[in-house]
């Protein structure tokens, strides 16, 4: 078989061996430098390098084992202030039982305040050992500050401090099928901020009459956090209500002097110049005019009207004012009265104390609180004696026609409608989407 292919191949044509002779030799000649330098770098017999190994060894500094102490356990509860609710109530639920963190609450100026400032609605927030030591005690006082109690070594410090978060924004849009408040659950929209709803646009919407199915509402409003936590809903920002095919709008606006105001997109203010009753949940015990007096036994005039309520409810200035005074005042007890625009003043009495701040010539605003129901002077009972006085003259505040609140102020115009637009636009968003939630 050999002999056959060198017979075959030496019959070829003298040119082809040539040509294949060539070829070889310019493969050869054009041989990659790479492809030689590796044929030489793998050519055998080549000597290994010689490494004699050594061993070091050195010596290195180990801390002393230690057990690390457990971390003391912390237990976090936190609740919402219920009507009535008194501090030691709260700290029963929250799992505290602590009677000197109680006395240092009431000796600690800043500490104190927090039996003033209960107000239903709000969070408050308690860390506690096992044994129920108050470790730290958070309360929300507002929508912008909190009490803070922290314990530090064995001492209890107290501080009233701004939430380190800003509020976030909920936009949501929800349809009536039967009452507000059905609709707001069904929308997840928090209770607080259904009521703000009711009292925004009460002045052109009766909740329990004027209501009808089909009726649509959208609100922007905030939530308040604190390290990540949800502590309570803020304010309104915009709101939109048609009812009855009728469209109502509001946005809140803050004045040059830092007050907030519910306005309509034109600028008129949503609120009446003075609320009827400057007591929350509560009922009239005793009208105004003639009555026979519980104290006295005779029959003499009566120039306000009784506002039955537990002691320690809040007390609200009915209107925007300056205090003319506040303290002691006879058979009324502790008093104060506020001095209004357009003449009126108006007159709490036989309160059980007064709200942080409230003094002559400081200024208050409608729905801050004033002072807290008691029995203090001329009284049988816990209530608030109210009365409204127009040019000197008592006047019943349940039938005295009230006065509008005023505008928004024409050097404010430019800035209001800059604010008014953007919560149009915004409104227009939520409210031509289906019901549901935006964040």
């Amino acid at each position: 078989m050999s002999r056959e292919k060198t017979e075959i191949l030496a019959q070829r044509p003298l040119w082809t061996r040539v040509a294949r002779g060539v070829c070889v030799a310019m493969a050869l000649v054009f041989l990659p430098p790479l492809a030689v330098v590796t044929a030489f770098g793998i050519a055998p017999d080549a000597a290994p390098i010689d490494v004699t190994p050594a061993l070091i060894s050195e010596a290195i500094e180990l801390p002393e084992w230690a057990d690390e102490a457990p971390a003391p356990s912390r237990f976090v509860s936190q609740e919402r202030v219920l009507r009535g609710d008194t501090v030691a109530a709260l700290f029963d639920r929250l799992g505290v039982h602590d009677p000197r963190s109680m006395e240092f609450l009431k000796a600690d100026a800043t500490g104190r305040m927090i039996f003033r400032q209960l107000v239903p609605g709000r969070m408050i927030q308690a860390e506690s050992s096992p044994e129920g030591q108050l470790l730290a005690l958070r309360y929300f006082a507002n929508a912008s500050s909190m009490l803070e109690v922290l314990r530090e070594g064995t001492e209890l410090k107290a501080r009233q401090r701004a939430l380190a978060e800003a509020p976030r924004l909920v936009y949501k849009t929800a349809t009536i099928r039967s009452s507000l408040f059905a609709a707001t659950d069904a929308a997840g929209i928090p209770d607080a901020i259904a009521m703000q709803i009711a009292r925004v646009f009460a002045t052109d919407i009766d909740f329990h009459s004027d209501l009808r199915r089909g009726d649509r509402f959208s609100v922007i409003y905030e939530m308040l956090y604190e390290a990540g936590e949800l502590v309570a809903p803020g304010r309104i920002l915009a709101a939109q209500f048609v009812n009855d095919g009728r469209t109502h709008n509001a946005v809140l606006f803050r004045d040059d002097e830092g007050v907030d105001g519910y306005y309509s997109l034109d600028g008129s203010n949503r609120a009446k110049a003075f609320l009827r009753s400057p007591v929350e949940f509560s009922r009239v015990s005793s009208g105004f005019g003639a009555r026979f007096h519980p104290i006295f036994r005779n029959w003499r005039a009566h120039t306000g009207v009784d506002f039955a309520a537990p002691r320690g409810t809040r007390v609200l200035a009915t209107a925007d004012g300056h205090v003319v005074s506040a303290g002691s005042r006879g058979g009324y007890g502790n008093a104060v009265e506020i001095r209004h625009g357009s003449g009126i003043t108006t007159l709490y009495a036989h309160l059980s104390g007064f709200a942080s701040g409230i003094r002559a010539g400081a200024r208050v605003q409608q729905g801050q609180a004033i002072g807290f129901v008691g029995a203090t002077g001329y009284a049988t009972g816990p209530h608030l004696h109210y009365e409204f006085k127009l040019a000197g003259i008592h006047q019943d505040p349940l039938r005295v026609a009230l006065p509008k609140a005023e505008p928004v102020p024409g050097r404010l115009r430019a800035q209001f409608i800059t604010i008014a637009n953007d919560a149009r636009a915004k409104i227009d968003v939520v409210s031509a989407a289906p019901s549901g939630r935006f964040e």
